[in-house]
């Protein structure tokens, strides 16, 4: 009878061990549901528009850092040891689709945190060849918020109706904003913008105007290339160059002075997204 009673003992301490050990895990599965009320979902972003997004959809429920800090290009960063350290703890990396960064990079970041769940904010949205600045179309942009909703829902479910009213309200401010640079950029209707480099071509096909750039692939132009800008320039009457903060403004100085013109900074990677295309429509629509 006692060896019975012993065997007894020995069984429900051993079910009570799997259980702690299944609850265990179930508390710390990537794929569990967020239901903690204080419990964010971390998230890793490329760029630091991005955090916009998810930040207007996600609120309080979320954490949100991006990878590329101020001032970075996207061509040619690499992580830093605290930002892998923090990739390590991310429950889901958004990306935004087709960077650089992201071509060259997330295997490596996926090897770090193989549970880390990963989505690309692009799908659905046709791609121009060699142009990833989707996220400077208003336009574009309202599909990657659908995405992120989308994706949000899917690891945290029981919060779907916060999220989906917090996406509505986004996706307003975003018709607001494609109001506001369709009057904006009504000024510059089918003339021509000259930029470094090719970060306007979703922006410019919404609005109507051209950009043409002085980069090409990635690289400085020809001296051939430089004077048939300088050409055009000046047969267009075109006296500003738009630069991005990332990029050298060597090229740009010079053939502003050859066209007795100017150089103006832009900064498309800026955090403040419906702010900052706002002034970006501004200095353009000039």
């Amino acid at each position: 009878m006692r060896m019975k009673k012993n065997n007894l003992i020995i069984f429900m301490f051993g079910l009570l061990t799997i259980l702690v050990v299944i609850i265990f895990i179930i508390a710390n599965s990537k794929n569990v549901a967020i239901d903690h009320e204080n419990e964010k979902i971390n998230i890793m972003v490329s760029i630091l528009p991005q955090i916009d997004f998810v930040k207007n959809i996600g609120k309080d429920k979320v954490s949100v850092k991006a990878m590329i800090p101020s001032g970075f290009s996207p061509a040619a960063y690499e992580p830093s040891p605290e930002q892998l350290k923090e990739l390590s703890r991310a429950d889901l990396y958004i990306r935004i689709g087709h960077i650089p960064f992201e071509k060259t990079q997330m295997k490596k970041l996926k090897d770090l945190n193989s549970e880390m769940k990963v989505t690309d904010s692009s799908t659905g949205i046709e791609i121009y060849e060699n142009d990833p600045h989707i996220w400077l179309s208003p336009r574009l942009v309202k599909v990657q918020v659908e995405n992120i909703y989308l994706v949000l829902v899917e690891i945290d479910p029981e919060n779907k109706d916060f999220y989906a009213q917090n996406k509505n309200e986004y996706l307003a401010k975003l018709d607001d904003l494609d109001l506001e640079l369709k009057n904006t950029f009504s000024k510059i209707k089918g003339e021509k913008i000259l930029v470094f480099h090719p970060a306007f071509g979703y922006l410019a096909r919404d609005y109507g105007f051209e950009q043409i750039t002085i980069e090409i692939d990635g690289k400085e132009p020809s001296a051939e290339n430089l004077a048939n800008i300088i050409d055009t320039a000046k047969k267009e009457d075109i006296k500003t160059i738009f630069v991005q903060k990332q990029f050298s403004m060597k090229s740009a100085e010079s053939i502003a002075q050859q066209i007795d013109g100017s150089v103006v900074p832009l900064d498309p990677l800026a955090k403040d997204y419906v702010e900052n295309l706002k002034r970006i429509g501004v200095e353009m629509g000039k």
